[in-house]
């Protein structure tokens, strides 16, 4: 990685998050000038570096990794996704009946991270769909292609074309055990025929 390199993967992260360089620094509890172009190389020529802590406080700040950090200054960052909001995604004719976005009925986002799986879309959540654990205004990533397993975070659309956020409990041929994100909330049992599709949630971004 070069100096270069380094400070690019800094404009790119701000850049991804809607925010400017300075921005991403205050963001971040840092002076705002800490990573202006300016302090990148001082007046007799020498190249400054950002320290260790400054790029750890802005991953930090806009709940990023350093993983994310090697692929934005490698320039192998990024990836488009179909996105809708929860409201919106409940209408008829906006998913195929395996649970993949007709992509004509939906908007694009772009998150700063590979999300490395099949069928990927976003939800954005409103009212309380998913409380206590997401929020009105999370966007949920989720992937109809992913492997589902007993405890995961899911994504269900409902024969009658209702979307719900739960927890996944057991599943047999003629039956799913479903249960609401609160603690102590007790389970449903789904008739297979009443449910469209299930979709594992791999993770969120507020």
């Amino acid at each position: 990685m070069q100096h270069g390199d380094i400070w690019r993967g800094l404009d790119r992260l701000a850049e991804m998050h809607g925010l400017t360089v300075s921005g991403l620094a205050k963001l971040a509890g840092l002076d705002a000038t800490a990573f202006n172009k300016s302090k990148r190389v001082s007046k007799d020529g020498r190249y400054r570096w950002p320290s260790t802590e400054s790029i750890a406080r802005a991953l930090q700040a806009v709940e990023a990794d350093f993983g994310d950090f090697a692929a934005l200054v490698t320039g192998q960052y990024g990836q488009t996704i179909p996105i809708l909001d929860l409201e919106q995604a409940s209408l008829s004719g906006v998913f195929d009946g395996g649970g993949q976005p007709v992509l004509s009925e939906w908007e694009q986002v772009r998150f700063s991270r590979k999300i490395g799986h099949d069928w990927v879309f976003a939800i954005e959540l409103t009212g309380t769909e998913g409380a206590p654990f997401y929020r009105s205004g999370d966007r949920i990533i989720v992937s109809a292609g992913a492997e589902t397993r007993h405890g995961d975070r899911v994504l269900v659309k409902l024969s009658d074309g209702k979307l719900m956020v739960a927890r996944l409990g057991r599943q047999t041929a003629n039956r799913v055990e479903l249960s609401d994100l609160s603690n102590g909330a007790a389970s449903v049992f789904h008739e297979s025929g009443q449910i469209a599709w299930i979709a594992r949630i791999l993770w969120v971004s507020q």
